[in-house]
């Protein structure tokens, strides 16, 4: 044995400090994105049967999360808005007084050093429950280019600092980005859904802003989860048509993708930690199957591992409180 020759790994991992010291991936409270589900009414605080720990919240609570939010060192929020009324081309989206834009001035009148990200979609707001216009049972493209524009001018003028198209329409950064300099927000940047996969993992989420489709489902526009060089594509198209920040969704099962998209760009790359990675972990925690702290920052930490600068996830706060722990 004394003539054997071999590398000793396990010298920097002896202690705390010494595995602390090596240690290549970190997360931050800064790093988080918490996502509020913002909706009409009043006391509202209503907890999403499918998502444990996760509010609908009526503007009267809104700043009770953004205070939460901020005495644990999250800095931005995206928000989602659930209307009491929908129609066909989901105007309460770029209404002056829809929920969005209301919550919008509210936190940037109370807290205006929150980020506040305005998630850019039309399937909350529609009543047939898809991302855009319908004739014949189809997603018109270019019809929903317009109100998507229109849509994110609306939240631009209500205050928010970004602007998170999530639709996949083709050729939406640009309609966005044509929209917002129209009416004089150059400097309003895209954090754009770039690769977008039509996910199983959705499901809670559905539950949570009621957009699920009324018919169909949404593989013409979203994604073939089997696909990788179309993510590369998707991604250099929005790069190219002027987005700021390049998302991929879901995170956990795509760490591949995301590690491809940030070797390819130099924008920011935002994991968005889906609702079905949240409940799943949920739920196996609730059943005292795992560890759910330690899962959580495992998970979180494999996709800043994987290339996130930020993460959009609803372990925000929790993540938030064992951070400052440690």
């Amino acid at each position: 044995m004394n003539d054997l020759q071999f590398d000793r790994h396990r010298r920097l991992r002896g202690s705390d400090a010494l595995r602390a010291m090596v240690r290549e991936t970190w997360l931050r409270p800064e790093d988080f994105i918490y996502p509020l589900f913002v909706v009409e009414g009043e006391n509202i605080h209503l907890e999403v049967p499918s998502m444990p720990g996760v509010f609908h919240v009526s503007l009267d609570g809104v700043m009770d999360e953004i205070n939460e939010c901020q005495s644990l060192g999250i800095k931005s929020v995206i928000l989602f808005g659930v209307p009491k009324e929908k129609d066909a081309v989901g105007s309460q989206a770029y209404a002056e007084e829809g929920i969005v834009q209301q919550a919008t001035r509210l936190i940037k009148k109370q807290a205006p050093e929150m980020v506040v990200v305005a998630d850019t979609c039309l399937c909350q707001y529609t009543d047939h429950g898809h991302c855009g216009v319908i004739e014949g049972g189809k997603v018109l493209n270019d019809p929903t280019l317009d109100l998507l524009a229109k849509t994110a001018v609306s939240q631009a003028k209500a205050g928010a600092d970004i602007i998170a198209p999530s639709n996949m329409m083709d050729g939406f950064v640009a309609a966005i980005r044509y929209g917002l300099d129209e009416a004089g927000f150059h400097d309003v940047p895209i954090m754009s859904y770039a690769v977008k996969y039509s996910s199983s993992f959705y499901g809670p989420f559905r539950d949570a802003a009621h957009s699920s489709p009324q018919f169909g489902d949404r593989k013409t526009y979203q994604m073939d989860p089997a696909n990788r060089l179309e993510a590369l594509r998707e991604a250099d198209s929005d790069v190219n048509e002027g987005a700021d920040f390049l998302i991929v969704k879901p995170a956990l099962s795509y760490l591949d993708i995301m590690r491809e998209v940030k070797d390819r760009h130099t924008l920011p790359v935002v994991a968005y930690n889906v609702s079905g990675e949240y409940s799943m972990i949920k739920a196996a925690a609730a059943n005292g199957w795992i560890n759910e702290q330690e899962v959580i920052l495992e998970k979180l930490t494999s996709m800043k591992r994987a290339g996130a600068d930020l993460i959009i996830t609803y372990h925000a706060k929790e993540a938030s409180r064992w951070l400052k722990d440690q």
